[in-house]
């Protein structure tokens, strides 16, 4: 399988894998924001905080923190052990779409960080280059994670929330993006 970028960069095996399996992901979450107002990219739709907007907003800002994880290790992720009241509510704005934010302009965003990401996956030296996980309740005590495996988090990310949107997309207006 060859995947060719806009950098005309040809990328064959794990590496065009990859990038497939981005795309897709990326394909399914953006479909279900097809049509929509920013009115509607902001509703809540299920008893939950998210709403389609956020969602797209939260998944630009986790592929974004990954990709840069890859390259410069746990400097880049936020120290999880001192969060604060204040940090979960910046956190939770993180989901939603605010005033002042268009569904456009996150999706501009998305798709500006998923060029930068695709393009790590073309250039980095190596994917088996490791770095430290950050320290946080959720991730093994001393554990070290590859570009790749990060890249399937990536992948696996972008696919969970793919979901999500789904559900929240046909509880809005019954359309079904991927069913």
């Amino acid at each position: 399988m060859t995947e060719t970028l806009t950098s005309k960069a040809t990328v064959t095996g794990e590496r065009a894998d990859l990038l497939v399996a981005l795309a897709k992901q990326r394909t399914f979450l953006r479909l279900t924001t097809k049509d929509l107002t920013d009115e509607q990219a902001r509703l809540r739709t299920t008893v939950s905080e998210l709403c389609l907007g956020g969602l797209v907003k939260h998944v630009a800002r986790v592929e974004k923190l990954w990709a840069e994880f890859i390259l410069v290790g746990p400097s880049a992720m936020p120290d999880f052990t001192t969060w604060t009241e204040e940090d979960l509510a910046r956190r939770a704005e993180e989901f939603r779409l605010l005033p002042g934010e268009t569904l456009a302009g996150v999706l501009a965003e998305y798709e500006e960080i998923a060029r930068r990401t695709d393009e790590l996956v073309t250039t980095l030296p190596s994917l088996d280059a490791t770095q430290p996980l950050p320290v946080a309740p959720w991730f093994e005590a001393g554990a070290a994670w590859s570009a790749r495996r990060v890249l399937m988090h990536i992948v696996a990310e972008t696919a969970q929330h793919a979901g999500h949107a789904d559900i929240l997309r046909e509880a809005l207006d019954g359309t079904k993006s991927m069913g």
